[in-house]
């Protein structure tokens, strides 16, 4: 019916399909924000646990949610049980660049983001693998880059001082900072830098002696390039002798210089600079851009207080008025996007196959599509890592490339292989149903909130149906143009945030 046609007086006063319970507003927004969508399947996983808060509070200790089906989804790539030195033959042998695995390194970020149950672990190593980031992208560092991934996983959830230490001394950063070839005689000083100026307490808080002496200290972690790629402590390469950063300092005076690394980390990551720039990371992904002062500050305290564990910091935050208040604040970045576009059209994603045969799959064209919306899962080429905030991915051809991807997906046209989409006719509630229903129905279902009137009217003008009008099985709009009706819920702004 187009506008000509239409009564004048059309009333676009949503209807109200009588689906699943909703979460309510503020139990909607805390598993939106730690979760990749909030679909039909997870917001019943949430009612069994109580309850939203008892649901984060399970998601905290991921080791007892069951997760069967994602953690299997690693035995998709087997490279990525392979060690350094025969990934780097396969690479050189041409039988499988290190470019190759690490996109797939990218895909499976992506499907185990998809499918995982531990929502609130995916989130919050995605968050570290940025903070502390290591480019997949590089001839050297992908060697050890699915090890590295292991590692912030294992640190995501606990002490801020061990994921630290854990990142700062892998073969991975090392490699990516030269700390690998760092020497007693010639100490590099690129990871001592970023150390301070990007991991812990930020730009103005140290002086380029400080840098100096962060570099000597980290001397002696080694890997041997471009040969056996085995990682090594070398006690004759690390540099000894007093060193001061800051208010740290040290006698410095052994060999092995592990010790000394670990009581340093350990001083940074105790400092109250790190302490507020961890804070405000987290609030500024979690609340807002520009969080308000008194919450970074107390969060800082927490984290200070808690001997650096993020468990307590995160619960002080999804407890503050501050976030209660930031009700559809973050827009979703391209990563998030796709996922949960995923996620609520509920596509069925199969194994690739291996080689050539698998290039028209589906979880290969993921890392495609996620491209053309601004970037790809780990290939961020500075230290700093990808941008968090809102503002950075909401520019109008963002906006147009997510509409263009929403109505792909939600048309089922592109990717084909490998994949399964529901049917227009599985979307249906019932055999037969009036069209502000169906609406009201597929908002409960993609954006887990009943219609508005905006919808409605919006989803009208884009399949040219009023809203009184019936739909069934045999209408048009299920034989050709469902597309239409999905793909406007999916551009609406409830989809573009979290």
């Amino acid at each position: 019916m187009t506008d000509a046609h239409r009564p004048a007086r059309t009333s676009y006063r949503p209807a109200r399909f009588p689906g699943a319970p909703l979460l309510g507003t503020q139990e909607r927004h805390l598993v939106g924000r730690f979760s990749y969508g909030v679909t039909p399947a997870l917001a019943a996983q949430v009612r069994a646990a109580g309850g939203a808060s008892r649901w984060f509070e399970q998601q905290l200790q991921p080791e007892q949610v069951a997760d069967r089906r994602a953690v299997g989804l690693r035995a998709w790539w087997p490279s990525f049980d392979r060690g350094p030195a025969d990934l780097w033959e396969r690479q050189i042998s041409e039988v499988e660049g290190g470019w190759e695995v690490m996109e797939d390194y990218a895909r499976w970020a992506l499907v185990r983001r998809i499918t995982s149950h531990r929502q609130v672990l995916e989130v919050m190593t995605e968050l570290w693998e940025n903070q502390l980031n290591v480019p997949a992208v590089g001839d050297a560092q992908f060697t050890y880059r699915v090890s590295y991934g292991d590692a912030i996983r294992q640190h995501a959830l606990g002490r801020f001082e061990d994921l630290l230490h854990a990142a700062i001394t892998h073969p991975a950063m090392g490699i990516f900072l030269d700390n690998a070839v760092s020497t007693a005689k010639h100490p590099n000083e690129n990871l001592g830098r970023e150390l301070l100026e990007l991991h812990t307490v930020g730009r103005g808080q140290f002086t380029e002696d400080d840098v100096k002496a962060s570099a000597r200290i980290l001397t002696g972690y080694r890997v041997d390039l471009w040969d056996s790629w085995e990682a090594t402590y070398s006690p004759r390469d690390h540099w000894t002798g007093p060193v001061r950063v800051m208010g740290f300092s040290d006698p410095n005076a052994d060999r092995d210089g592990r010790p000394v690394v670990r009581r340093y980390l350990s001083y940074l990551a105790h400092h109250p600079a790190t302490a507020a720039r961890i804070a405000r990371r987290l609030a500024v992904k979690f609340v807002r851009d520009d969080p308000p002062q008194a919450l970074v500050d107390r969060l800082a305290r927490v984290y200070l207080d808690s001997d650096t564990a993020i468990r307590p910091v995160l619960r002080a935050l999804v407890a503050s008025p501050e976030f209660k208040a930031s009700v559809g604040t973050k827009v979703r970045d391209p990563g998030e996007d796709i996922v949960a576009t995923y996620r609520v059209l509920r596509a069925e994603l199969a194994r690739p196959p291996a080689g050539r045969a698998g290039d028209e799959h589906a979880v290969r064209a993921m890392l495609w599509q996620v491209g053309n919306l601004g970037t790809s899962p780990f290939s961020w080429p500075r230290p700093d890592g990808q941008p968090i905030d809102s503002e950075s991915w909401s520019s109008p051809s963002r906006v147009l490339a997510s509409m263009d991807v929403h109505w792909t997906l939600a048309g089922g046209w592109w990717p084909k292989k490998g994949i399964t989409y529901r049917t227009p006719a599985q979307w249906l509630p019932r055999r037969r149903i009036r069209f502000d229903l169906l609406v009201d129905h597929l908002s409960q279902q993609l954006l887990h909130r009943g219609s508005t009137a905006t919808l409605l009217r919006a989803c009208c003008e884009a399949c040219d149906i009023a809203p009184d009008e019936v739909v069934s099985a045999e209408h048009g709009l299920v034989k050709w143009d469902f597309h239409r009706l999905l793909g406007t819920v999916l551009d609406s702004p409830a989809h573009m945030t979290r």
